[in-house]
């Protein structure tokens, strides 16, 4: 039970890049793995798949209304995507290694990390500046 309560106030405090990151951790995480392996049994194709639909729902956000993202990130992740599942499906076929994915996954957990870093500095800078006097207390 106290487990629980604990993944869920993991979960609420992180921000949408931490569990990005995350994510694209444990996913890269089971294609290594795969790699390790060297063989292309169900756990690979468990694998890829995984990493498949992460990717597709990636695309599928950056392709909604409202997505804040500039534009031509959203590209580029709709583009890796597709990317993603051609590869993936070569991959499945033999015609292609996993290393490429893996690779993708590691640069982009690389941004991903860089932006967390970005964000904590921005928050510790803005709670160490002062707040803004009140004019109505300096009249006081």
């Amino acid at each position: 039970m106290s487990y629980q309560a604990y993944k869920k106030a993991q979960t609420s405090a992180e921000r949408p890049s931490q569990v990005e990151y995350r994510l694209m951790a444990q996913v890269t995480n089971a294609l290594i793995q795969a790699q390790e392996r060297g063989l292309k049994d169900i756990q690979m194709i468990e694998a890829l798949d995984w990493n498949r639909r992460m990717w597709s729902t990636f695309s599928s956000d950056c392709g909604t209304e409202g997505n804040q993202l500039p534009d031509q990130l959203r590209a580029s992740i709709i583009s890796l995507s597709i990317w993603v599942s051609r590869h993936s499906s070569a991959v499945m076929r033999g015609t292609e290694k996993i290393d490429d994915l893996i690779d993708i996954n590691r640069t982009i957990m690389e941004g991903l990390a860089a932006q967390e870093k970005l964000q904590q500095q921005a928050q510790q800078q803005q709670e160490a500046e002062p707040a803004p006097a009140n004019p109505l207390n300096s009249l006081l």
